[in-house]
């Protein structure tokens, strides 16, 4: 057993018990005791996110805001997308867009309408923007001659997980001289779905058609996100959660934003009808900011 070997079963040893995936469940006499925890479990329980440590503004040598967007049909982020249903799956598995909507409607995490977060949403305020109530022809047909419409001619189209085709990250990179390295703090994320009012209209371009449906002040969500565990295909029974996926960026993203002197302008805003000079103008900004740490070493 080599040195590797031994830090790593040295480090799952200190992993909580809770991160278990259906806890209990060797031991479980019937189904409703899958997940119930022992009082020995309970207390030695610490399962809460890392804190992130204070980083005073005078320990920031050079800092860069970037917007980024992840794509959901690339394989690596397949843990942000699924399961896109619900029936007949564990409550224990959801996805990202589940997760986010679930605690929005219960008032647990604050929304924006930006990628700044100078406005913030209520639920029933942004119902416009999840779902769509359109009527039939027999539905005004109905209206037209006085009478109530009956519920079959109306059609209620929600948004679902299944929808969502992306997500954009907002967040910062900077070099912390204390530390002496280049680090990443995650700011904001926003799912992004068609816009529900012509989701199903095939004439629209389904590129022109997207739509950020709310931001989340993403330090805000930290506890709800750990609380929602990701499906570790490689070991089913040590899973992660939303939080240590994304703190860890174990997802790929393109940059499609940075902060500039021309207010933030997108890439596209400035290369035109162009996807490979748009996806090269990305990855030069990328290796820009990979390139700042071995600057900062330079005499």
């Amino acid at each position: 057993m080599n040195w590797k070997n031994v830090i790593l079963v040295v480090a799952l040893g200190f992993l909580p018990i809770t991160l278990m995936a259906q806890a209990n469940i060797l031991n479980a006499k019937l189904p409703e005791d899958i997940g119930k925890k022992t009082e020995a479990q309970m207390e030695a329980d610490n399962d809460k996110p890392l804190d992130y440590g204070y980083v005073d503004d005078r320990d920031i040598l050079w800092s860069k805001t970037v917007w980024e967007v992840v794509d959901l049909d690339e394989r690596v982020n397949f843990p942000l997308y699924y399961p896109t249903d619900t029936i007949g799956i564990g409550a224990d598995r959801r996805s990202l867009f589940h997760v986010l909507m679930k605690a929005f409607k219960s008032d647990k995490i604050d929304v924006y309408t930006d990628s700044y977060f100078t406005e913030k949403r209520k639920y029933s305020e942004l119902t416009a923007t999840l779902s769509k109530v359109d009527t039939t022809d027999l539905g005004y047909e109905q209206l037209n001659a006085g009478e109530q419409i009956s519920p079959e001619f109306i059609n209620q189209r929600d948004l679902t997980a299944a929808d969502i085709e992306e997500y954009r990250v907002k967040g910062i990179w900077y070099f912390d001289k204390r530390q002496g390295e280049l680090k990443y703090r995650l700011l904001g994320i926003a799912p992004v779905a068609p816009d529900v009012n012509f989701i199903d209209d095939e004439s629209m371009d389904p590129g022109e058609n997207k739509v950020a449906l709310f931001w989340v002040w993403y330090p805000s969500a930290r506890e709800i996100l750990h609380k929602a565990k990701v499906f570790n295909q490689r070991n089913s029974a040590q899973p992660i959660s939303f939080d240590m996926l994304l703190n860890a960026r174990r997802f790929n993203g393109t940059i499609y934003k940075e902060d500039n002197v021309h207010g933030d302008r997108k890439i596209d805003d400035y290369v035109f009808d162009n996807a490979l000079f748009q996806l090269l103008e990305a990855n030069r900004i990328k290796e820009t900011i990979r390139d700042r740490e071995q600057d900062m070493w330079a005499y």
